[in-house]
């Protein structure tokens, strides 16, 4: 019986499900939620719809636990009117609300980044039925929106870099039984993408969403679509090269499960590797390396960014090869080294010779 390899990319498979997942949130939601994500179907990605749906349920959720006006509604009893009904002092109410709150059984917390984009992903939706002339207020524009504080960037040190890789290669050898089997059977894999996150700074859905056909090793190249949907290649060098050929041939003697023949990283269950997969393996090696890093495939990017900013000095390059859409999200990012560069121009210059 013939096998069916036609090649659906990991986007397409991951939009595919994320429109079902958000189609299910949508039904518990009012009816006339289902305009507003229409209308911004063609500007967001499906994940960026799913996180504003959770979002905008909340706030619905907020409106039966606090309000005593709806008492007695179900969500689905909503209608557009009801955002005019909300003044300032209601979403103030709410933005203390989201700090700690029931979702069921669960306690949820929220802090500045969480909070910013909750009001963020409100301010959109009420903006929406505004400009529509739908409702006739839009008390969203009088409340502030929580500043965020800027965190040090964290990464690993190059010797830390070293570390890390010699450990991936040699912990084996003080393993034994099944964890040596194992490890040896994972190694090449966790290399590889190890050595690739640390020497292109790809984000880890991009690493995860590779196809074998997305490597190109004439011009030493991969092929990643970037936030957004875009498509760019990313050049490596030459030890992601010899890493990624490595892994290669132990991949050659893998019979991948059908649907994920195409996949460039496969799980020990002969599938697509995911992301929380390579996020685990990534936190099992570096806690061996660093008690006071936690260390993510996010700090391996910003490890890169470091790297490649400290020896070009070319923010612009950074922001390029990261897959930044504007260079100030870059320059907050590095902000620092900026200022150690400040800090040698106070020497650099002699006013008087001894």
């Amino acid at each position: 019986m013939p096998v069916n390899t036609s090649r659906t990319t990991y986007r397409e498979h991951t939009d595919t499900e994320n429109i079902l997942k958000l189609r299910q949130v949508l039904s518990t939601l009012p009816a006339f939620c289902k305009d507003y994500f229409r209308a911004i179907d063609s500007t967001t990605t499906t994940k960026t719809r799913i996180s504003y749906a959770y979002d905008i349920r909340i706030f619905f959720q907020f409106l039966l636990d606090e309000n005593p006006v709806f008492k007695n509604y179900a969500m689905t009893d909503f209608s557009v009117d009801v955002l005019d009904q909300i003044k300032a002092i209601d979403l103030e109410e709410y933005m203390e609300y989201l700090k700690v709150y029931q979702n069921g059984d669960k306690t949820e917390t929220n802090g500045e980044r969480g909070l910013k984009r909750k009001i963020s992903a409100l301010r959109s939706f009420y903006a929406y039925y505004y400009k529509r002339e739908m409702i006739h207020s839009n008390p969203t524009v009088l409340i502030d929106v929580p500043k965020i504080h800027d965190k040090s960037i964290i990464r690993l040190d190059t010797d830390e870099v070293a570390l890390l890789l010699d450990y991936i290669e040699h912990c084996g050898d003080s393993l034994t039984g099944q964890k040596r089997v194992y490890h040896e059977k994972t190694k090449e894999r966790d290399l590889a993408i190890v050595t690739l996150l640390l020497g292109t700074g790809i984000r880890v859905s991009e690493c995860v969403g590779l196809d074998i056909e997305d490597v190109d090793f004439k011009n030493n190249g991969i092929k990643v679509t970037r936030k957004g949907g875009n498509e760019m290649v990313v050049y490596f060098g030459e030890e992601v090269e010899k890493a990624l050929k490595r892994y290669l041939e132990v991949r050659a003697g893998i019979t991948p499960l059908a649907g994920h023949e195409h996949a460039l990283f496969y799980s020990a269950q002969r599938k697509r590797m995911g992301v929380q997969a390579v996020e685990n393996m990534v936190k099992k090696y570096s806690r061996q390396i660093t008690t006071t890093k936690k260390i993510t495939p996010h700090k391996l990017r910003s490890t890169y960014g470091t790297a490649l900013y400290q020896e070009t000095g070319d923010i612009y390059l950074v922001a390029d090869v990261l897959g930044h859409k504007d260079v100030n999200t870059t320059k907050k990012h590095y902000a620092a080294l900026d200022d150690a560069r400040r800090r040698q121009a106070a020497t650099a210059v002699r006013l008087r010779e001894d």
